[in-house]
């Protein structure tokens, strides 16, 4: 196997877009594929606005940011990318429409070529059995926002190969992150204590054991979490979390990965978050105050 040079990465949103930004960082030469010319031109504003960003509070030169930009390209074709040497997947938490790109993506890479996907709750087997390279397939998972958070579970399914392990957790480190192995379980190490925690959370403000801001304020100052778990859910997206406990549940069929009712109707109102300006908080104000849920 050669060395990883040329990366090509699926999906230009929050997830996609960030992974792009710290390969290109890194100085592999990188493709970002996106189903359209308007997804495109978002992933592009979001890692340049990030750059711009990194540069004024002095963390990253200006010739930097360029050459960094240099070396992102972006494309609708899924044929742009038959010459990397790794791909990493971040798309919605699909599986028919992930095995559909990777399908395709089989029949285009070279054998050597490296599959990764950065999903957080399917099982990275469910994808590796859809090609001809279940060896040479591994979950990367990273975390959001992903030039910032330095952590990245790499997962070994049953069929990894342990040089492609290797190869991916020395990809990892390059990139300038803390790689840990995790089992090709649904929802990895991280996920699989967090979102219980999150959806135990939602199930206490349904009974009433505290408001949105007492709960938040009881975690984060007594125990020492950045946030919590409500503005936390709100930064993930409601809608994201309501899918992953979804899987996890039809994975585990355990009652505390089950969506608890409050989270399927807000994720059906369309309160998803800080990305809608409105979840648990209400963003349009500042600072942001609680959404009535009607509790």
């Amino acid at each position: 196997m050669g060395e990883i040079k040329k990366v090509g990465v699926l999906g230009c949103g929050l997830m996609g877009s960030g992974i792009a930004q710290i390969a290109a960082q890194a100085g592999f030469e990188t493709i970002v594929r996106e189903v359209s010319d308007e997804f495109i031109e978002k992933g592009k504003t979001r890692i340049a606005k990030t750059l711009d960003r990194a540069v004024a509070k002095g963390k990253f030169e200006s010739a930097d940011r360029d050459a960094t930009l240099e070396r992102l390209r972006f494309t609708t074709s899924v044929k742009d990318l038959a010459d990397r040497h790794m791909v990493i997947e971040a798309v919605t938490e699909d599986l028919d429409m992930k095995n559909a790109l990777w399908k395709e993506l089989d029949g285009l890479c070279e054998p050597e070529t490296i599959f990764a996907s950065n999903t957080s709750s399917l099982t990275i087997a469910a994808m590796a059995a859809a090609t001809a390279r279940a060896d040479r397939f591994v979950g990367l998972h990273f975390f959001n926002p992903v030039p910032i958070m330095k952590l990245v579970e790499v997962v070994r399914t049953v069929t990894t190969s342990p040089k492609t392990f290797e190869r991916a957790m020395a990809f990892a480190k390059s990139l300038g992150k803390v790689p840990i192995a995790a089992k090709d379980n649904s929802g990895f190490i991280v996920n699989l204590l967090l979102v219980p925690y999150l959806l135990d959370a939602i199930r206490q403000l349904e009974h009433g054991i505290g408001s949105v801001e007492d709960i938040d304020k009881g975690m984060v100052l007594g125990t020492g979490h950045p946030m919590g778990p409500f503005t936390l859910l709100d930064f993930v997206g409601i809608d994201t979390t309501y899918y992953i406990a979804e899987i996890m549940f039809n994975e585990y069929r355990e009652a505390r990965y089950a969506p608890p009712p409050l989270l399927k109707r807000m994720m059906l109102a369309g309160l998803h978050g800080k990305k809608a300006g409105k979840g648990f908080y209400d963003y349009g104000a500042d600072p942001p105050t609680v959404t009535d849920l009607g509790l």
